[in-house]
Order: C-alpha cells, then sequence, then structure tokens
C-alpha cells in the first residue's frame, strides 16, 4: 500500500515555472517572461517562483488570472 506523499501531484498546490512550460508547450525563458510579466498567476519563496496551480488552471479555462 503506497502512503501520499506531500509531492504527489494530486496533493500539491504549486507548479514550477518549468513544468507550466511543459504544460503550455512553450519555453523555459518564455514561461519565467510571461511570469515576470505578471500573465502567470506567482508566488515567491525566497529565489523560487512558484505558479498557483487552481489560479493556473482558471487561467486556462479562460477565467483570467
Amino acid at each position: 500500500m503506497k502512503v501520499a506523499h506531500p509531492m504527489d501531484d494530486a496533493l500539491r498546490r504549486t507548479l514550477t515555472v518549468p513544468e507550466v512550460a511543459g504544460i503550455l508547450g512553450i519555453s523555459r525563458s518564455s514561461a519565467f517572461s510571461a511570469a515576470k510579466a505578471g500573465q502567470l498567476p506567482t508566488i515567491r519563496l525566497g529565489k523560487r517562483v512558484l505558479v498557483l496551480k487552481a489560479a493556473f488552471e482558471k487561467l486556462l479555462e479562460g477565467g483570467g488570472a
């Protein structure tokens, strides 16, 4: 029996910018540029830039950031 780990996709509430780039089919640098421009819903934790999963899904559905 597998025990859920905090890094399991279903439990994660954030994505990395490179993960978002892969989902969108754009380059890593384009994704970081979009994050910097405020086009992606991000939070900063130290030097890490993370994309809020729920807000990103809403953005993809056409609901905006």
